[in-house]
């Protein structure tokens, strides 16, 4: 999948079949609209284009209201990249939401945005689309301007899941109750996070138990707590961890959200490896403690627990079949 960071320059733009969003998750709503949109990208013979922000346009203006907030983000821009390249994507361009773009009016956003950048020869939307300044274009005003600029639209119908609508907030709503089996079949894959390891504050290694650091480069994700995860990357198979996915508040008052994965009976030099963190059951909440020898036996007492998951699946899948 070709990504641009912006859209496509002067020379490398191209007719193209395109849908528009945030595809936060990717899930099985947007994989069947991107499936619909592979089959006209074949029947005429152009590339299948994804356009989509970064930052969100929630968080934009979530950032510019006071007491406002946005949703939180089930998958960072790389994970995201890769469901949509998994999908079948040719193209995906990431526009960077700013004033100049949220202030586009609708005819504007079609005209510079659709026509001139994306050349777009057909468009297919979601049934929740909206475009321009101030959401201000709607599925009429679309339809009147592929009229003008000669280019095909089509709206794509809510997809359900036992009758409910499968959307980015119940993927949300899934990963707040931490409910991995839900959110895997929201998703249509278990749900994970990746990342290059970076270096940290070996606060871990000093206290006995290494981690892998993943930074999380938005600012809330769906999910916060302490987990029982698969790690992927490291070796041929995937190797037991237990994971925390916060701000830890007991040794940070005020840090950013970091993935730091504690790989169970493993050592190596992880620095710069991109691994992928596959999350299974949540243990707990985050939590402040009373020194480091009350952590340290948390600690313990997770990788503990982490330990007993994976004896008790292996115990479960040696059961003979009924």
């Amino acid at each position: 999948m070709h990504v641009f960071r912006r859209l496509p320059p002067l020379e490398q733009r191209r007719p193209c079949a395109l849908t528009i969003g945030n595809f936060d998750g990717v899930h099985l709503g947007h994989r069947a609209l991107l499936d619909a949109l592979k089959q006209s990208a074949s029947r005429l013979g152009v590339p299948a284009c994804v356009l989509t922000f970064e930052p969100h346009p929630r968080e934009f203006f979530a950032a510019r209201r006071p007491g406002a907030s946005a949703p939180a983000r089930i998958a960072t821009l790389r994970d995201k990249l890769e469901a949509l390249a998994a999908a079948g994507v040719d193209r995906a361009c990431v526009v960077h939401f700013n004033e100049r773009f949220a202030a586009l009016a609708p005819e504007a956003f079609v005209e510079t945005v659709l026509v001139d950048g994306m050349r777009v020869r057909h468009l297919l939307i979601g049934d929740d689309f909206r475009y321009g300044a101030q959401r201000g274009g709607d599925f009429a005003s679309l339809e009147a301007a592929a009229v003008r600029h000669g280019f095909a639209l089509q709206r794509m119908a809510t997809v359900a899941l036992d009758g409910e609508r499968i959307s980015s907030s119940a993927v949300r709503g899934a990963l707040a109750r931490a409910d991995f089996p839900l959110v895997e079949r929201l998703l249509g894959r278990p749900y994970a996070m990746s990342g290059h390891v970076v270096h940290g504050r070996k606060l871990g290694r000093e206290l006995g138990f290494p981690t892998l650091n993943l930074r999380i480069p938005h600012g809330r994700p769906a999910l916060g707590g302490i987990f029982v995860v698969r790690v992927h990357g490291l070796a041929d198979v995937p190797l037991a961890g237990v994971a925390s996915l916060g701000t830890r508040p007991a040794v940070e008052t005020d840090g950013a959200p970091l993935l730091e994965t504690h790989v169970l009976d493993w050592a190596g030099n992880a620095y710069g490896r991109l691994v992928r963190i596959e999350f299974l059951r949540k243990l707990r909440d985050e939590a402040h403690y009373d020194g480091l020898d009350a952590l340290v036996a948390q600690i313990r007492r997770d990788a503990d627990d982490a330990r007993n998951h994976f004896a008790s699946l292996a115990a479960h899948r040696a059961l003979p079949a009924r």
